[in-house]
């Protein structure tokens, strides 16, 4: 116990993760076409063709790569849906590890030290990984021609790639993370509009890994006249209802969650609501 390996074992249960997923996967995938945009997406991408606005040209040129494999032209739309399969799979790898490092953050103790603590993070990624793994949305879009499978690996990869970002952050070269998490950003383009999503995500990683250097008193968040009358503008654009039935939720569920208590926060929700009212 005392030699544990947390490395070695991360990467033999992150992999093992995968091949348990890959498997199932390859066992419950669709035979051919199934319904919604899979008919489409085979054709388009075995063909090298354009599909629906906005398109997916990376998503349709992997898809042209992997139907070269199809032993026959009946055989491409199982190819295709392997891809997915294949994809989604690589998505319970990336999330394994990101458990991980999540984890690691908030034990308070030395795992380091402690075998007890490295077997236990690692039994709980392989849980939850795999948790998420067999839920029906994710193992549904794993088993057809989607994007969303892909575009659900590339969020998965770009939160792994914001965590050693934020380890590495204060380091020399701790921003090549970031470079990478750039050119990621530039191929969820070619998937799904998706990834995106993830990019608040890291915004808060960093927010949170120098908390201790960013306060209120630190930060501007004055405006000008005209920046004040734009807000304006598109605020009155809104029904007054809509408006303060987001606010009211927004400042319940912060109470409720503990996440913030800021005054400022909530006297800014508070005048921005009697402004539009008004």
């Amino acid at each position: 116990m005392v030699n544990f390996n947390l490395k070695k074992w991360n990467l033999i249960l992150g992999w093992s993760a995968f091949a348990l997923a890959f498997i199932v996967y390859g066992l419950t995938v669709e035979p051919t076409v199934g319904f919604w945009d899979t008919g489409e997406y085979i054709l388009t991408s075995s063909k090298l063709e354009v599909g629906h606005p906005p398109g997916a040209p990376l998503f349709q040129m992997l898809g042209a790569f992997f139907s070269v494999f199809a032993s026959e032209p009946a055989q491409i739309g199982l190819v295709l849906n392997m891809m997915s399969a294949a994809a989604s799979a690589f998505t319970i790898l990336f999330m394994f590890w990101s458990i991980v490092l999540l984890l690691q953050k908030i034990i308070t103790f030395d795992s380091a030290s402690n075998p007890n603590a490295q077997i236990g993070i690692l039994g709980a990624a392989f849980v939850g990984s795999l948790a998420f793994a067999f839920t029906d949305s994710f193992w549904f879009n794993a088993v057809e021609t989607e994007v969303y499978a892909m575009a659900t690996l590339i969020m998965a990869v770009m939160f792994y790639l914001g965590l050693r970002w934020q380890n590495e952050m204060h380091t020399p070269k701790g921003n090549r993370w970031l470079i990478l998490i750039s050119f990621v950003v530039g191929l969820s383009f070619g998937v799904h509009f998706m990834g995106l999503l993830t990019i608040p995500a890291i915004g808060l990683l960093y927010y949170f890994k120098n908390i201790n250097s960013l306060t209120l008193e630190s930060t501007n968040f004055s405006l000008n006249d005209e920046e004040f009358s734009k807000i304006k503008n598109i605020s009155n654009k809104v029904e007054a209802d809509v408006l303060v039935l987001f606010w009211q939720f927004a400042i319940s569920s912060l109470e409720e969650l503990d996440i913030v208590s800021n005054q400022h926060l909530s006297i800014e929700m508070f005048l921005i609501r009697l402004m539009h009212l008004q």
